[in-house]
């Protein structure tokens, strides 16, 4: 995640059965969506684009297969990573891919592939917790244990039904 970065304020904190979601924008756009610790404080949304977010989320909750589509703010990250993230956007909710498969499909390698995946500012609407790897879940939010890997496959679990 690329914390330090936010343009906008907080306009939601919201709650997941693993931690939180907080929701960085104005009334454009979101401009960051970063996954909070359990315990974290809630906080109603603030703007339109916050509250889409947080009607959708819950929808998402009741049923994985309802999505996301909310505004974005589009002037973030690198080509290589909007590249990545594009190709993430196009995995069905419950099918995952691997790190090396995705690289595969965007011309670049597993690595790269990963540091895209971690520097996500979308997590959910982009979703990178749909990335495994070989072995196993792999990573999640540049963390391989605690509450990033139990929402990670928490999220996994939820999309499979």
């Amino acid at each position: 995640m690329q914390t330090g970065l936010r343009r906008c304020p907080v306009a939601a904190v919201l709650g997941l059965p693993v931690g939180r979601v907080a929701v960085y924008g104005d009334h454009n756009a979101i401009e960051y969506i970063e996954f909070q610790p359990p315990g974290t404080a809630l906080m109603a949304p603030r703007c339109a684009p916050a509250r889409r977010f947080a009607a959708q989320l819950q929808a998402y909750l009741e049923a994985a297969e309802n999505g996301f589509d909310v505004p974005l703010a589009d002037d973030v990250g690198s080509a290589h990573q909007r590249r990545v993230w594009q190709r993430l956007r196009a995995i069905p909710v419950g099918a995952a891919i691997s790190y090396g498969e995705l690289a595969r499909d965007v011309g670049s390698g597993a690595r790269a592939v990963a540091n895209a995946c971690r520097a996500n500012w979308f997590p959910l609407v982009v979703p990178c917790h749909r990335v495994v790897a070989k072995s196993g879940p792999g990573g999640f939010a540049g963390q391989r244990d605690g509450w990033q890997l139990a929402l990670k496959q928490w999220l996994l679990r939820h999309e499979q039904g």
